[in-house]
């Protein structure tokens, strides 16, 4: 004989009363009568654990749960089966108006509802959040109403018990604060209770002026400050929670800081003052409230929208949706899964089947589908890229992610899995990488392009100016002061020619640095007012030096240029109007900066900061890179900040970088280095010649022969004495046939740096171990060993020179033989 209740789940108290109660005398008739809607609303009631009744047909029969039985109370024994109207009806005045809304198709959601239950047959208040929805029966009308409850009378109760206290707590301790401070009317604390000591195990004085900001948690200490920072400003009243370490326990308690100004006979603010008290307690009680408020209303929502939400989203989504149990058997796929799976491999799959028996004809699918599903299987939750499908057929790429799959108990059955088909967007990806690396080998070619015509523009303007000027010097009827004009122009071109020399070595990071310690303070405020002078009126530029001087050890020149090179780029990213700030400070360590290690110092950090567009992030990591530059065309090559980075490299420093819409700040770092000592003064110029008696034997070592006659000319009219060696070895040659036992022959050795065989820094280096007393002058057009280092201690005289450049060298060392003598 078939049971008439097997739609009802199995155990529970209300279930066995269902079974056992009389049907057949109720509007309802025999169980076996009973319309699907009514059965299904009932087993789905009886399973939940959350309180819910039910109450269907025209006299609205009541049903409840197991969950339920509690809140009946003394109407527990009659309520089955009877009118909803008559079982309620203490409350029924009070509800009508709900049931009808729910009849006529409005569900209601009521929150802390206080109603008087007398559940035991007593007059009671007690608090009720419960939302009645509309059950509709096989037909679509609506034929009942469910209604899932929960008493919240704890809740209202214990938030109205905390108001009180909170109440009497207010009126009792008002006057007699915990912890009672003062601070003057800049927010400097002037004293304080020393019940702030004992909590925080500060010592005396500590909490003086912002001292006692040092005992806040670390979260707390910004959002504290703008709270007093902002009723310092306007005068409102303080009030602010933030936590405290305190000592007793090393654990942290939040506290309550209010204070209210006392203002003279005009209104200004003289002084306020305050108390901190504990609210710990408080806190931790309120957010337990929340988290039990928030508890129940996701399991009331869960429970109504569980079933709803699974066929929304399963059905209607794009996604391959599917899941498998431990035996690759298909327990769920979506129709969108179905329909992908069957224009991969031509069959359809359905629940059921398995769906490594379907691969079956391709085994190489079939073992990627087994070993990318089979670590799902195993518990691991994870997104990959793949791609599947008979390439006779159709194949394509997609993004899956796996989680696991378990039942109520947390058991684990399977394992679910969400596809998007990626494949254009691989393929776009693909295209736009390679646009990408054809763009920026494109913008190098074209910066190299402009760079080399540029060059090549500037070197022929010089050239035409010393061709066209040595072709006038020629003429013999050219007058003294045309001919001196000429003289000028050649010597000033040949300047810039060696500056433009410069630029292209600092581009390339081989420069020869001259480095000197000198007070960057002072070059940065010159370049300050220079800048201020060049940017426009738009544009204000403003310098933060420290009081104290600040000395580095650095190629001044490249320094200078560093910082244009810079202030230019700010320039540009503020199309012309904005703020531009200059700030040095000293002491600084070296942090981490692009993967380098960090440098204790001492360095002195000099930052550029300007108020414009910002850089973007994906720019970031390549704004140092030669050639690379955001520019429009003809606007920049991306030379400019290469530069910096060559210098403060070779300089041992760094350079960090960091930006946002509305404020880009480059830091230059470079090492500090003590103050230079006090020198008698400036040198002499040296523009004449040695005169007789004052000259030097100075032993030449060049290699090329243009140079090293035009050399041994210039020493001969400076009043000197030169022996030219045409390389290194024959120099030492020289220098060793001045014998043993007689007078040194040489006062001093001019050498070139680049040669064959020998290097002139190698000499240099020789004859600073064999004769310490033999001054050394190295001279260079460029050096790659330079470029990696300084002159290496020795004097330098870079390529070209001239006769006044020479000149004043060796009257220098002219100077020194004769304070010796």
């Amino acid at each position: 004989m078939s049971d008439p209740f097997a739609f009802l789940p199995p155990g529970g108290r209300t279930g066995a009363e269902i079974r056992a109660h009389d049907w057949s005398a109720t509007a309802l008739g025999p169980p076996e009568l009973w319309p699907p809607a009514l059965r299904s609303a009932l087993s789905l009631m009886l399973a939940c654990p959350t309180a819910m009744f039910l109450a269907w047909g025209p006299d609205l029969l009541c049903f409840y749960n197991d969950a339920y039985r509690p809140i009946l109370g003394y109407r527990l024994p009659t309520s089955l089966g009877r009118p909803f109207r008559t079982v309620w009806a203490s409350i029924w005045d009070e509800i009508e108006p709900l049931v009808a809304a729910t009849l006529a198709g409005e569900s209601q959601v009521l929150t802390d509802r206080m109603l008087d239950l007398s559940r035991e047959g007593l007059p009671e208040q007690s608090w009720w959040s419960f939302t009645y929805s509309p059950v509709r029966d096989d037909a679509g009308r609506i034929a009942g109403l469910l209604c899932v409850t929960a008493e919240t009378t704890a809740r209202v109760l214990g938030e109205a018990r905390l108001r009180e206290s909170e109440d009497h707590f207010r009126h009792t301790v008002e006057l007699n604060p915990q912890v009672p401070w003062t601070c003057d009317p800049d927010g400097n604390v002037t004293s304080y209770s020393n019940r702030w000591l004992d909590l925080t195990g500060q010592a005396p004085g500590e909490p003086l002026g912002a001292g006692w900001m040092r005992a806040l948690h670390p979260d707390d200490l910004a959002p504290t400050q703008a709270v007093f920072a902002a009723s310092l400003a306007s005068g409102e009243p303080v009030d602010v929670d933030y936590r405290i370490r305190v000592a007793a326990s090393g654990t942290y308690r939040w506290m309550r800081a209010r204070a209210y100004p006392r203002r003279d006979a005009g209104g200004t603010i003289i002084r306020w003052y305050g108390v901190v008290e504990d609210i710990h307690d408080r806190r931790r009680a309120e957010e337990r409230l929340r988290e039990v408020n928030a508890v129940l209303e996701r399991r009331v929502a869960e429970a109504l929208a569980q079933r709803k939400l699974w066929a929304d989203v399963f059905e209607t989504t794009d996604a391959l949706v599917a899941a498998l149990d431990a035996e690759y058997r298909v327990l769920a796929l979506n129709r969108a899964y179905a329909e992908e799976f069957e224009s991969l491999y031509g069959v359809r799959p359905r629940i059921g089947d398995d769906l490594l028996a379907l691969l079956a004809p391709w085994p190489e699918h079939q073992a990627a589908t087994r070993a990318i599903w089979g670590r799902a299987l195993a518990g691991a939750d994870f997104t990959v890229v793949e791609a599947f499908g008979d390439p006779a057929v159709r194949r394509a790429s997609y993004e899956l992610t796996y989680t696991s799959l378990r039942d109520a108990e947390g058991r684990r059955i399977g394992a679910f899995q969400y596809a998007t088909d990626v494949t254009e967007r691989l393929h776009e990806q693909e295209q736009l990488r390679q646009a990408e690396d054809a763009l920026r080998q494109s913008q190098k070619m074209e910066a190299v392009g402009q760079l080399t015509g540029g060059v090549a523009h500037d070197f022929n303007n010089l050239l035409t100016i010393i061709r066209s000027s040595v072709e006038f010097l020629r003429r013999p009827e050219l007058p003294e002061v045309r001919k001196a004009r000429y003289l000028d122009a050649v010597s000033d071109t040949v300047d810039r020619a060696a500056k433009l020399t410069g630029q292209l070595l600092a581009f390339a990071r081989r420069q020869a640095l001259k480095p000197e310690i000198f007070d960057a303070g002072a070059r940065l405020q010159a370049i300050a007012e220079m800048l201020d002078q060049i940017m426009g009126a738009r544009i204000r530029v403003a310098a933060a030096l420290p009081e104290a001087p600040c000395f580095v050890r650095a190629d001044a020149s490249q320094f200078e240029t560093a910082l244009v090179n810079m202030a230019v780029n700010a320039r540009d990213a503020m199309a012309g109007e904005g703020h531009l700030t200059l700030r040095l400070t000293g002491g600084q360590a070296l942090p981490a900066i692009r993967g380098h290690a960090a440098n204790a110092g001492p360095f002195a950090a000099v930052s550029v900061s300007d108020t414009g567009s910002g850089i973007a992030e994906a720019d970031l990591a390549r704004i140092f890179e030669p050639f690379f530059t955001t520019k429009e065309v003809g606007k920049g090559t991306g030379l400019g900040l290469s530069q910096v980075i060559g210098f403060a490299k070779q300089s041992g420093g760094d350079v960090a970088v960091a930006s946002r819409p509305g404020e880009t700040t480059f830091t230059l770092y470079l090492p500090q280095a003590e103050a230079p000592r006090a020198v008698a003064g400036p040198a002499a110029p040296a523009s004449a010649p040695a005169g007789p008696g004052r000259g030097l034997c100075v032993l030449v070592v060049e290699d090329n022969l243009e140079v090293g006659r035009f050399c041994t000319q210039i020493l001969e009219d400076l009043g000197h004495r030169p022996v030219w060696a045409h390389n290194a070895e024959a120099a030492l040659a020289e220098l060793a046939r001045e014998g043993d036992g007689g007078a040194a022959r040489f006062d001093a050795v001019f050498s070139d740096v680049v040669m064959p065989g020998m290097g002139g820094i190698a000499l240099a280096r020789r004859l600073r171990a064999s004769r310490p007393d033999l001054p050394v002058v190295l001279t260079s057009g460029y050096s790659h060993v330079l470029a990696q280092d300084d002159a290496h201690g020795f004097e330098l005289v870079r390529k070209p020179y001239s006769a006044e450049e020479l000149a004043q060298i060796f009257e220098t060392l002219t100077a020194r033989r004769h304070e010796a003598d």
